[in-house]
């Protein structure tokens, strides 16, 4: 299971996405071909799981999203 691709296609999909992260839609896509959210966020200085679940009508959580798509998660 990819978790980007899950929350990407819950808000609408790609276009949709870019539009709420203030990105671009390939920035978008990267995200999704790695299955992992940028490490900003988990530094702080980005809230694009916190967007993106704003924006699900609660089909997922922020902190779900954080979990499943963290980088360094199962990596031994």
């Amino acid at each position: 299971m990819n978790p980007v691709k899950t929350a990407v296609d819950a808000v609408g999909g790609k276009t949709n996405a870019a539009k709420i992260c203030d990105l671009s839609v390939v920035a978008i896509h990267k995200w999704v071909v790695k299955g992992r959210l940028p490490r900003t966020e988990y530094t702080g200085k980005t809230k694009y799981a916190e967007k993106l679940a704003a924006a699900s009508n609660g089909l997922f959580s922020s902190d779900w999203l954080l979990h499943e798509a963290n980088p360094d998660k199962n990596q031994n």
